[in-house]
């Protein structure tokens, strides 16, 4: 059991609506109970070659995906130099950016290279978190359970609005986790049709009417009806969701699919308090939606945890693995096992 600890822990996120990189400098401390505070916390939106060569990576060669793993290594070391600048942490927890995920074929991989990162910050850095748990026949995903549980223990469901909408639920002591649905992956690409980035505040999304044959098919999808343990992934989305969404109006489809999502969401939010993060939350059309079939009382934090509440429980995660604690859970994943997951890179 760990007791009397403290830790100052650089948290570095990078998610698949490709916002950017976030940077947290994370306190953790523990007597009886785990505290932390996020000291200081930045997003860095990537430029268009870091844009385009990540969102495109997957259909390159093993080769050109390997060398890019060096070269994002080495722009997240330079960028946490600058970020950093002379403050000290006691290590890095990187999870790096998905390419693949794929857990029924045992594979998954995030790239920035953390030997790259480890020799340019000369700073201890740990990534790779997911390996492990795919080795042990689990779905490497969701991680945050274990965060949830011991940093936001107050909360009965922990949802999180990203490129995925994934939710921690508590019961009597015992967690469940999983991916719910899509979510700003889907909403974002579909606004490229219109131009931009990504629809603010869902007004477009509102403005827009709904489709009911296209909900029902989103509805309808095999994946709502799985069991936990279960993840989605890029891919899943590329075979199952856009080829739906052909032969519509922008807007409508917008409207449409924060619907979906709402209803999925809406589903397992029975009674109590629902801790809602990501960049979702400030999509405040979606958000009203799923207070529309939602019995929980919706909580909307600070704009610091809604934006750098994953980068915490990554530097969370790392704390966990420095210390040889479990760090994800098999009950959450469908594991062989618990397991303490993440590679530690020492500087040369």
């Amino acid at each position: 059991m760990i007791k009397n600890v403290k830790y100052r822990v650089l948290g570095v996120m990078s998610g698949t609506s490709l916002d950017g990189i976030d940077l947290a400098i994370c306190s953790f401390s523990k007597t009886k109970n785990w505290q932390f505070s996020i000291e200081r916390c930045i997003t860095l939106p990537y430029n268009k070659y870091w844009k385009e060569t990540l969102q495109n990576l997957h259909s390159k060669s093993a080769e050109e995906i390997k060398l890019i793993d060096k070269k994002y290594g080495l722009f997240i070391g330079d960028t946490i130099n600058n970020f950093l600048a002379s403050k000290k942490v006691d290590f890095i927890a990187s999870h790096g950016h998905t390419i693949f995920h794929q857990p029924e074929n045992k594979y998954t991989l995030q790239i920035g290279s953390g030997e790259i990162i480890a020799k340019i910050t000369k700073t201890t850095i740990i990534n790779n978190f997911r390996s492990l748990d795919i080795s042990l026949n689990g779905q490497g995903a969701p991680l945050v359970p274990i965060g949830d549980s011991h940093l936001f223990s107050n909360y009965k469901y922990c949802i999180n609005l990203g490129g995925f909408s994934n939710i921690s639920i508590k019961n009597n002591g015992v967690i469940t986790a999983f991916d719910i649905c899509p979510a700003n992956i889907v909403l974002n690409e579909v606004c490229k049709q219109l131009g931009i980035e990504y629809d603010k505040n869902g007004d477009i999304a509102k403005s827009g009417k709904l489709i009911p044959i296209l909900l029902k098919k989103l509805n309808s999808l095999d994946f709502y009806t799985q069991k936990a343990p279960k993840s989605l992934s890029r891919e899943w989305v590329e075979i199952n969701i856009y080829p739906l969404l052909n032969n519509y109006k922008t807007k409508n489809i917008l409207n449409t699919f924060c619907e979906h999502i709402a209803i999925q969401i809406g589903v397992f939010l029975k009674n109590e308090s629902a801790l809602f993060t990501g960049g979702g939350v400030f999509n405040t059309y979606l958000i009203a939606r799923i207070k529309h079939y939602s019995y929980s009382k919706i909580i909307i934090p600070d704009n610091t945890l809604i934006n750098f509440k994953e980068s915490l429980i990554f530097a969370f995660l790392g704390v966990l693995r420095i210390e040889n604690q479990v760090n994800c859970l098999h009950s959450v994943t469908g594991a062989k096992r618990d397991n303490c997951g993440g590679v530690i890179h020492r500087p040369c």
